[in-house]
C-alpha cells in the first residue's frame, strides 16, 4: 500500500518510512482535527478502504471510550488513531480481538523502553496500576467477512484529573519514558507490532496469544469486582482469560466466565 495523506502535523510518508518490512501493509491518513478518526475510518471502510488503513488526528474532539466514555486528545497530551482491518468469516471468530491489541501495545511500549506496562481485561493499557490508555473495537459485518475499525488512544502527558479518573487513576508515557520518543517512532513501532499481532489472531484467534496476555495481565489472580454500571454484579479472584477471551472469574460458585462488565480492584 504504502499511500498517505496528510493535513497534521504526523508526515505519514516519513512514518511509512519507518515501518520497514511492514511498509506495504498500511495506508496512512492524518488529520488536523476531527470528531473522532474511528467515525471518521468506518465511513472510509463502508466507501472500501483497504485492510490496514490508519487514521491519525493531532486532536480529537468527540473520541469514544469504552460504554459512551468521551476520549479528548491534543498533539502535545496524547496520541490518537485508528486502524481498520479485515477478517474473513463470522464475528464469532473475532472474540478476545480487544485482549489481541492490548497485548500489541504492550509489546510495542515495552520495545521502546517503557517498564512497568500491564494489561486489564477487556480494553485498558495500565502503567504502574494507573490507566495509560484504552482500545475501542468497533465490528462490522461486510459481504467478504468482517470488518474491524480499532480506535487506540494513549496519554503522553497527565491528564487533567476528573471524576472518572479518581475511579480510574491516569498514568501517562511520561512517568515511564524521559523524554518522551519522537512521534512518528511511537507510532512506527505500535503499527508493525499490530501487524504482528492480528496476523497472529487472524491465523489462530486468541487462543494462540493467550498465554502472552496472561503474562501481561497485571490483576492476575487478586481480588476483583465485576461492575454493571455501578452496582457490583460480582466479585472475587481474577484467572484472566479463557481462550476465546472471556474473563474468568474465581467466586463462591466455581470458576465463572464473564463476556462483559467493568473490573474494578477489590480493596484488600
Amino acid at each position: 500500500m504504502a499511500q498517505f495523506v496528510s493535513a497534521c502535523q504526523i508526515d505519514p510518508g516519513f512514518l511509512v518510512a519507518l515501518l520497514g518490512l511492514a511498509r506495504d501493509r498500511f495506508t496512512v491518513e492524518a488529520l488536523a482535527a476531527c470528531g473522532s478518526t474511528s467515525s471518521v475510518l468506518l465511513e472510509r471502510a463502508r466507501q472500501g478502504a483497504p485492510s490496514g488503513y490508519v487514521l491519525i488526528a493531532d486532536e480529537q474532539t468527540a473520541g469514544r471510550g469504552r460504554r459512551g466514555r468521551g476520549w479528548l486528545s491534543s498533539p502535545s497530551a496524547g496520541l490518537t488513531f485508528s486502524l481498520l482491518w479485515r477478517f474473513s468469516g463470522g464475528v464469532t471468530r473475532l472474540a478476545g480481538l480487544s485482549l489481541a491489541v492490548g497485548l500489541a501495545v504492550a509489546r510495542a511500549l515495552e520495545r521502546i523502553g517503557a517498564t512497568g506496562v500491564g494489561l486489564k481485561w477487556p480494553n485498558d493499557i495500565l502503567l504502574d496500576g494507573g490507566k495509560l490508555g484504552g482500545i475501542l473495537v468497533e465490528l462490522e459485518s461486510v459481504p467478504a467477512g468482517m470488518l474491524a475499525v480499532i480506535g487506540i488512544g494513549l496519554n503522553l502527558q497527565m491528564p487533567p484529573i476528573g471524576e472518572e479518573e479518581f475511579i480510574h487513576p491516569p498514568a501517562a508515557l511520561s512517568q515511564a519514558l524521559s523524554p518522551l520518543p519522537e512521534r512518528h517512532r511511537l507510532l512506527a513501532d505500535l503499527m508493525i507490532e499490530l501487524a504482528a499481532v492480528l496476523d497472529r489472531f487472524d491465523a489462530g484467534g486468541f487462543a494462540v496469544l493467550r498465554a502472552a496476555w496472561q503474562q501481561q495481565h497485571a490483576w492476575q489472580n487478586r481480588p476483583v469486582r465485576l461492575l454493571d454500571g455501578d452496582r457490583i454484579d460480582r466479585q472475587g479472584i481474577c484467572l484472566g482469560a479463557d481462550e476465546d477471551g472471556a474473563l474468568l472469574l474465581q467466586t463462591a460458585n466455581g470458576i465463572e466466565r464473564c463476556l462483559s462488565g467493568d473490573l474494578s480492584l477489590r480493596v484488600a
